[in-house]
């Protein structure tokens, strides 16, 4: 054989074991393609869980493995409170109807390329679309944890109390109760994080304020500021002070905000018209004549208006400055002054006789004649709310015919009809006329007294009328 055919039978072997060579590779390359139709590729990792050339019913119990059939410790204090299972969170029981489809749509025939590529990692809800299990294992863990508070000390925030007339800080109180709504949050997170335990300790209730609270130290100079509050009030002529002692009953301090009890400060306001309403007690009067009288409350008079009194008071209060105030009152008049001063009408029915003092002096006065004993002049504190002149009072007689008279000079001083007017048809005055010739309960007076008085009084300023 020559050298050139020898050559030429080794080319040829060579290639055959190349040949050879290849279809084996082939053949494994194959094979392993065919493996993969039944096998994750690798590199395959599944919720960052690897399921690198396993089946879908291995895969399956790994996935199981890692979710439903493990257990999240619930600890406290290096202690397991208690364990519950990750099937009561809601993890799947069977993960074969999501795993199926991805081993479906993956490549058999790029297995190879899997060893010099990234990891494929796919994705899938480990979550029971039913959540019912989760809801019920959360009720529970709720109430539980619930109760779990109910035996132990309770974390307070520092806060304001009284101290005799003053207010100080109580410092806050770190207690070992736990913040339900925050641990239950959590073991909800653990589902979606895959934690498998968390640790009580970490959701004990903190205190959001403390005794170093700097806004806490400024409300509590705030109050004593507001405890020290001179509050002055004038009443019918009355003065005096608001007790302290009261104020400082009043306040409260709840959720970081200075306040008053209302209801205290209410009835506080309602005692004050039980005892100064003009509109129910009768008003002491100093006569002319007879000393002091009792006159009963007529048409000038006043009824605090507790609810818009109580308002008001308590603004003047939190404003923490010292103040002097006359109620919120409704009614002919004001209550800060006295109800009868020293400008008043006085007409004494025992005596009479009718005295007009102005600033405090005898300006005029005259005998009169009042109401008869069938139609009496009322008693009461009355006042000018209206001056006419050439006026005609109409009413009734006792025998029920109508009457009309013509006056000169008319002032109304309640609103049935009763007033002070001239009384040209009366032949004289005082004495026991009245019981005679008395009127349907007007004042009758004097004409040319009458011209007087009516230029003396001033209707648009109510003057006070004192009949007793």
């Amino acid at each position: 054989m020559t050298r050139s055919s020898h050559r030429k039978k080794s080319t040829h072997i060579g290639l055959l074991s190349a040949l050879g060579v290849i279809l084996v590779l082939i053949s494994f390359y194959t094979y392993r393609s065919t493996y993969y139709t039944k096998h994750f590729l690798p590199n395959t990792e599944i919720n960052s869980i690897n399921v690198s050339n396993l089946t879908v019913d291995e895969a399956n119990d790994k996935l199981k493995d890692s979710y439903s059939n493990k257990k999240l410790a619930i600890e406290e204090n290096g202690k397991v409170w208690q364990e519950v299972a990750k099937s009561e969170l809601g993890y799947k029981d069977d993960f074969s109807s999501e795993l199926t489809p991805l081993l479906e749509k993956q490549n058999a025939w790029s297995w190879g390329m899997t060893y010099v590529s990234a990891a494929d990692n796919q994705e899938i809800d480990p979550l029971d679309t039913n959540h019912q299990k989760l809801d019920a294992t959360i009720e529970q863990l709720t109430s539980e944890l619930t109760n779990l508070n109910k035996d132990r000390k309770p974390t307070q925030d520092a806060t304001i109390e009284k101290s005799g007339d003053t207010f100080t800080i109580k410092p806050e109180v770190n207690g070992d109760t736990i913040d339900v709504e925050a641990a239950v949050k959590e073991v909800k997170n653990a589902v979606n994080t895959g934690k498998n335990e968390i640790n009580l300790a970490d959701f004990h209730a903190k205190p959001k304020v403390t005794a170093k609270d700097q806004s806490l130290a400024d409300q509590l100079n705030a109050m004593n500021k507001i405890a020290a509050v001179k509050g002055t009030y004038t009443i019918n002529g009355d003065t005096f002070q608001i007790p302290t002692t009261d104020i400082a009953s009043w306040l409260t301090y709840t959720d970081g905000k200075i306040g008053l009890d209302t209801a205290q400060v209410r009835q506080y306001v309602t005692d004050l018209g039980t005892k100064y309403n003009t509109s129910t007690n009768d008003t002491k009067f100093k006569s002319t004549k007879r000393g002091e009288v009792t006159v009963p409350a007529g048409t000038y008079s006043w009824t605090i208006t507790t609810d818009a009194e109580t308002e008001a008071l308590e603004k003047a209060i939190l404003a923490g400055k010292d103040f002097t105030r006359s109620p919120l009152v409704q009614g002919s008049t004001t209550a800060d002054h006295k109800l009868v001063d020293t400008t008043y009408i006085e007409v004494d029915l025992q005596n009479q006789h009718m005295w007009y003092y102005k600033d405090g002096k005898v300006a005029l006065e005259t005998d009169i004649v009042s109401g008869k004993p069938i139609t009496p002049t009322p008693t009461g504190v009355f006042y000018v709310w209206n001056k006419e002149e050439n006026a005609t009072l109409k009413g009734t007689n006792d025998d029920g015919t109508p009457y009309a008279s013509p006056v000169s000079y008319w002032m109304p001083v309640d609103w049935t009809g009763v007033g002070i007017h001239d009384s040209d048809w009366q032949p004289a005055y005082g004495g026991e006329l009245w019981k005679t010739r008395g009127s349907h309960g007007c004042i009758n007076t004097p004409p040319n007294v009458m011209s007087q008085l009516f230029g003396m009084v001033d209707g648009g300023k109510g003057t006070p009328v004192v009949i007793f």
